[in-house]
C-alpha cells in the first residue's frame, strides 16, 4: 500500500505517522479509531456513561477518570472497580509502578474478570496486551461486559458501533480494511421505557410545567417546614442532593448519620455522592418509577429533578389524603 493512500485512509494528521511494516509481524492485525468514529456522539456518549459509572462507583475511594483511554492501562482502577462490583479481594500489590509489575497485575484483574463473566481468554474482546497498549476498542468492550454483568440497570446508549480500520501486515505488504464494531446492542420498541408523565408533560403541554413545579414546591415546603427549611427553586436547590436527603428522610422516617454523607458538600464529586445516595434510598422504597442519573440532578436537569420529587408527592399526597403515616426506614 501506498504511503499517501495509507494517509487518507486512517485520516491522520500531518507530522503522525502511519504504522511502519515492521511493527507488525507478518499476519499481524492492527486496529484503528479514524477521527470520524472518535468524534460519534454515541460513541462520545458511551464513553461519559461509563466513565460517570466508574467515578460513581469508586467515589468513596477517591478515585477519578478522566479518561478511559489513559487511566485503565496499569490495572489500577480495574481492580479497585472489580474488587467493588464483585465484592471480593484480588492478590494483586495495590502500586504497581515498573511496567512489568503493572502488566502482571493487570493479568491477575483480567483473569478474575473473565472467570467472573464466564469467559475463556480466546472468547473475550480484549486482553492484557491490548488493555495494556491502550487500545480504546477493547477498554470499552470490557467496561460494557462489566456493567452489563454488575450494574444491568445502567442505561448504556443503544447501538453503538463505529467504523474502524484494520491494517494487516501480509507479505505483500500492509493490508487494509474497513469494518463496523459493535459495542452496545441494537434495541428493540420493548427495550425502550415508555415515556413517563413528564417526557410529555415537557413535549406536550410545556405551559403547564410551571404549575406542576408550584405545587411539588408547595408540597416540599410544607414538609420541610417543621426543619425550618424552604424552596424557592426546585432545580439549583435540589442539585447537592442535601436537601433532597433530608426531605427523605422526613418522609420516610429515616435518620441519616452526618457520617453518610455531606451536609455542606463542596464540589461536585460530594454533590455526586449525596444525590447517588438519595436515588438508591428512593429506589429501594420503590419511588423511581423511570431511571434517573444522579449526575442529571447535579446538573440541574429539571425533567430528572421533577421526576425524582414526583414518586414522593404522589405517595405522601395519598398517604394525608388516607390519614396514613409515613413507612419506617428500610432495613
Amino acid at each position: 500500500m501506498e504511503l499517501e493512500s495509507l494517509y487518507d485512509l486512517l485520516q491522520l494528521p500531518k507530522g503522525v505517522e502511519p504504522p511502519a511494516e515492521e511493527e507488525l509481524p507478518q499476519g499481524g492485525k492492527k486496529k484503528y479509531l479514524p477521527p470520524t468514529s472518535r468524534k460519534d456522539p454515541r460513541f462520545e456518549a458511551l464513553q461519559k456513561v461509563l466513565m460517570e459509572w466508574i467515578n460513581a462507583t469508586l467515589l468513596p475511594e477517591h478515585i477519578v477518570v478522566r479518561s478511559l483511554e489513559e487511566d485503565m492501562f496499569d490495572g489500577l482502577i480495574l481492580h479497585h472497580l472489580f474488587q467493588k462490583l464483585a465484592a471480593l479481594k484480588l492478590e494483586a500489590e495495590d502500586i504497581a509502578l515498573t511496567a512489568a509489575s503493572q502488566r502482571h497485575k493487570l493479568t491477575v484483574v483480567l483473569e478474575a474478570v473473565n472467570q467472573s463473566l464466564q469467559l475463556e481468554e480466546r472468547q473475550a474482546k480484549w486482553s492484557v496486551e491490548t488493555i495494556f497498549n491502550k487500545d480504546l476498542l477493547s477498554t470499552l468492550h470490557l467496561l460494557v461486559a462489566l456493567a452489563k454483568r454488575f450494574q444491568p440497570d445502567l442505561s448504556l446508549p443503544t447501538n453503538v458501533q463505529v467504523e474502524v480500520i484494520t491494517i494487516e501486515s501480509t507479505k505483500s505488504g500492509l493490508k487494509s480494511e474497513k469494518l463496523m464494531e459493535q459495542l452496545t446492542e441494537c434495541s428493540t420498541d420493548q427495550d425502550q421505557p415508555p415515556n413517563d408523565v413528564f417526557d410529555e408533560l415537557f413535549k406536550l403541554a410545556p405551559e403547564k410545567v410551571n404549575a406542576v413545579k408550584e405545587a411539588i414546591v408547595n408540597f416540599v415546603n410544607q414538609k420541610l417546614d417543621c426543619l425550618g427549611l424552604s424552596v424557592q427553586n426546585l432545580e439549583t436547590q435540589f442539585a447537592d442532593g442535601v436537601i433532597l436527603l433530608l426531605l427523605i428522610g422526613q418522609l420516610e422516617g429515616f435518620f441519616l448519620h452526618l457520617k453518610e454523607f455531606y451536609l455542606t458538600p463542596n464540589s461536585p464529586a460530594e454533590m455526586l455522592h449525596n444525590v447517588t445516595l438519595a436515588l438508591e434510598l428512593l429506589k429501594e422504597e420503590g419511588l423511581l418509577s423511570c431511571p434517573v442519573s444522579p449526575e442529571d440532578i447535579v446538573n440541574k436537569d429539571a425533567k430528572s429533578t421533577l421526576r425524582v420529587l414526583y414518586g414522593l408527592f404522589c405517595k405522601h399526597r395519598q398517604n394525608a389524603h388516607r390519614g396514613a403515616t409515613p413507612q419506617g426506614a428500610p432495613n
